[in-house]
Order: structure tokens, then sequence, then C-alpha cells
């Protein structure tokens, strides 16, 4: 329909503001029903005044994202074609700093929200956010603990509605885009198994076990023993349920445990998937000495983390992620990874790339929340489901932009055995 006359014109420049762009890429529509903008472009809906306030007050990502978890702001139809729209501008396609309106441009704001009747005191955040710093200094136990808290004790069955029955949270390794997201993630834990070389009788750690996946694929399929450690409560009790289930309490230990207090090394190999993206960069050359420590002379280490791709790593306590998602979480580039690992004693085997994996695995998850949302909001609330739909579909468009990457680094303490001459033992 075309443009109507109402709040959505002055709605639409005061956003055109905050985006830091002159033309809109989205379709307003307003909460008196009026519209403006592209009538092709992805709708977007302000359904209350609150949601301009929020904006006002923190004229960026946050406000933005604060509005969409209260379902002040909503995205019709395609929800990766709206956020793709809205990254379209720059400002919202990655964390960090964001760049505050001028002065002018903060008067236009403020005259739009005397216009439509959008001043107020701040409103107060959704219930979802927090506030890290509450719980003690950066990277110490107890924050840590928190942290990995705040994001994985939100239900276990909530999990298992986005990420299926193979309960893995990290990226898939597809042979095509047509492969299901079980077979993928099969794939996946096979592959870290045959990168590490395991055998019948070898020790293992898990770092950063989840819900016991690759502990249960690595104790059945290849006669270890695995010991694996989390800081989430329901993760562990969820896995200890799958390892009785399976019949492999004597393989298979999960431990409810802050990597740095393990101390029953040697280990034969560990795997740490997805979980450096906690440890942060200043604690990183710590990780790698316990790892290092842990492990046997010979023994390798698969490192599988998120990387930062697109220059110096951002940070900013105060955007969605730190917030909503991963508090205290730090991406760093794949150099600054490898040469902690490297300058911690290890030796680089192999690097591989997944970025297009990740993107993909996303685009399941979302496809899985959309299709159990009104089980997922059962299960959490309203907020925390739309919170995992805007960080999984804009965590999407990063990897499909080259924003984000993901890679397994293949390592080897010196000593022992000598590695392989090819890649052959585990392509």
């Amino acid at each position: 329909m075309p443009n109507t006359p109402g709040a959505a014109s002055r709605l639409a420049r005061a956003l055109a503001i905050v985006l830091g762009t002159e033309d809109l890429p989205v379709r307003l529509r307003a909460w008196d029903g009026s519209e403006a903008g592209p009538e092709d472009a992805p709708l977007i809906e302000f359904t209350s005044r609150k949601a301009l306030r929020r904006i006002l007050w923190s004229p960026g990502q946050l406000g933005l994202s604060r509005a969409y978890v209260a379902g002040e702001i909503v995205a019709h139809g395609d929800i990766f074609a709206a956020f793709a729209a809205v990254s379209s501008t720059g400002k919202f396609a990655e964390p960090g700093p964001f760049r505050m309106p001028s002065l002018g441009e903060i008067r236009t704001l403020l005259a739009t929200g005397v216009r439509l009747g959008a001043l107020g005191t701040q409103p107060v955040p959704p219930a979802e956010e927090i506030r890290i710093e509450k719980h003690g200094h950066l990277h110490s136990k107890r924050r840590d603990a928190a942290a990995i808290s705040h994001h994985y004790d939100v239900g276990n069955d909530f999990y298992a509605l986005v990420l299926g029955p193979s309960m893995v949270y990290s990226c898939a390794v597809f042979d095509n885009p047509g492969t299901s997201l079980e077979d993928a993630q099969a794939a996946k834990l096979d592959l870290v198994c045959r990168k590490l070389g395991l055998k019948p009788g070898m020790r293992v750690l898990d770092v950063g076990c989840g819900w016991g996946s690759f502990a249960l694929h690595a104790a059945e399929r290849y006669g270890v023993k695995v010991v694996g450690v989390t800081l989430s409560n329901e993760q562990a009790d969820r896995a200890r349920k799958r390892v009785a289930e399976a019949g492999l309490t004597d393989q298979v230990e999960i431990r409810v445990q802050d990597y740095r207090d393990v101390a029953d090394g040697p280990f034969d190999a560990i795997s740490s998937i997805g979980m450096s993206e906690h440890v942060g960069r200043a604690p990183l050359g710590r990780y790698v000495a316990q790892l290092h420590g842990l492990l046997r002379p010979g023994g390798r280490l698969l490192n599988h983390a998120i990387s930062w791709n697109a220059g110096p790593t951002p940070e900013d306590p105060d955007s969605f992620i730190p917030r909503y998602v991963f508090p205290d979480g730090e991406m760093l580039s794949l150099s600054e990874m490898v040469v902690a690992l490297e300058g911690g004693g290890f030796e680089v085997l192999d690097v591989e790339a997944l970025r297009r994996h990740y993107a993909l695995t996303l685009r399941a998850w979302v496809q899985n929340l959309e299709y159990n949302w009104d089980e997922a909001v059962r299960l959490t609330s309203p907020g925390r489901a739309r919170v995992w739909r805007l960080y999984m579909a804009a965590s999407a468009l990063g990897f499909e932009g080259g924003l984000t990457g993901v890679n397994q680094v293949l390592l080897q303490k010196p000593g022992g055995e000598e590695p392989p001459l090819r890649r052959t033992e585990w392509l």
C-alpha cells in the first residue's frame, strides 16, 4: 500500500538517522496503522511508542534490540530478509561501538519523540537482559559460571527444539547444502574424532562438553574414555542422562567443573569445540597453557572456534550479543588464536575453515525455532525466543557476509610419535 499519513513518516526519518542512511531499507508500519518506506521492502512494525522511546534513550543497536526482544518491534515475513535489510546500512552488520548521532540528529530525534508522544523515562530493559559485571571481575571463575548459566541454563527442552536430536551446539559439517542437520552434525563429530586420531583405550578430555554429544560419539564409535567438563548444571544433568541411556557410564564421565580446575591429566587427546570464545583475549595464554599441561607428549588438541574476520576485533559491552546472548564472550581473529596456540608450545598440524557451514547450521536452527515457535515460547518466554531468533538469524548473515568465520585448528604437543605426513588420516 502507498505511504499513509500518520506516525510512520516521522518514524521513518528517525529510524534513518539511527541507521545512518538516507534511503530507508525497510517498509515501516507505525502503531497507528500508517506506513512509510519502499513498498517492496521487508515490513517492520513498531507496535508501541515505547519502541521509539527505547531508541531515543539508546540510539543504536541496543535500543533497537531491546525493542525487538520486548515485542515492540515486529519483523514480518522472512526474518532473514528483514535483518539483512537493516544490516545493509552497515550499522548492525557487526558488533562494536555504535556511531552516536550528531547534535543536529539528536535534536531531530528528540523533536520526533515530542511530536509522536514518545518521550518519557527510560524503559526498563527486558527481563532477558543481563548485567554480568555484578558477578565479579572479568573472567573470574564466578563470573564465567554466571555467563555460562545465562546462556545455557535456559532449559534443555528448549535447546532440543532448536538443535534437534543431535543436541550439538556448534557448527556442523555439510557434504552439500541439502545435507540434513543431523547428518551434518554426525559428520562434524566424526571429523573431530579422526583429526584427533582416536583409538580404543585412549583417554580424552572434552572441554565445554555441552550435552555430551561428542563424548558419546567418541566413546561409542572409537572406544575411548572421555571426561567432559561444563559449567552448566542443566547441560551436565542431560549429558549424564544420555550417557546412562547409552550404557556408557564406564567410559564417559561428565563433570560440572571449570577447565582451569582439571588436574587429573595426562590425556591422550583434547577437544575444545565452541568453548574458547568464552575464554576471552586476556586469559587465552592461561587457557593454552592449561590444555598443554593436561596433554601427553605427542597428544593432539582440536580447537574449534568462531573467529572475527573483519579487521580489529570490536569490543562493546553495551551491544546486543554481550547483553543478551554471550556475556563476556570475545571473538578473536584466526591469526590471534594460532599465535597463542603456537606460543604455548603446540605445533599446528592443520587449519580448516568452516564459515559457510556455520551459516547453513544457523539457518537450520532458525528453521527449527520457527517451526516450534509456540512450544519454544512456552518453555522459556516470548522475549527469550525472540533473543534466539535475532541472534541466530543475524549470525547467519554475518557468516554469509564473511564478517565472521569458524575454524578447526588441529595441534600436537611435541614429543611422542611424529604427526602424519598427509591429511589422509582424517579426510
